[in-house]
């Protein structure tokens, strides 16, 4: 909950550290502007990214309705601002295609050893 008592809007979140650096380095990189222009100049992946924000907003409100008014996580079908939270979408609750693009150019870590000791 945010300090008004409404829902955080954002459901899932990237936490793998190894994965967080190298969708930090894309971001970085100038990828937020360049899948912002992919999704201007070509409607079908905009159509499948509208689809997947839809998908997440109503899995999202199964849980606490967010105003409508409140940006998406990561941004909308329009303009992405953020890979983790789109990657995280597409790990959690795939299809999403801007996080399907980010995680194949981030490549999946083979860690040998887990992050988080088990209890």
């Amino acid at each position: 909950m945010l300090d008004d008592d409404s829902p955080f809007p954002t459901l899932f979140w990237l936490t793998c550290p190894v994965l967080i650096k190298r969708v930090s380095r894309q971001e970085a990189g100038g990828a937020l502007t360049a899948a912002t222009q992919r999704l201007a100049n070509d409607p079908v992946l905009k159509s499948r990214q509208s689809s997947a924000a839809a998908r997440y907003v109503a899995r999202r409100d199964q849980h606490a309705p967010v105003d409508r008014s409140a940006p998406l996580p990561g941004g909308g079908p329009d303009r992405i601002k953020c890979l983790h939270a789109h990657v995280a979408h597409e790990l959690a609750d795939p299809p999403n295609p801007v996080g399907a693009t980010a995680l194949s150019n981030a490549g999946w870590p083979e860690c040998v050893v887990g992050c988080v000791a088990p209890k």
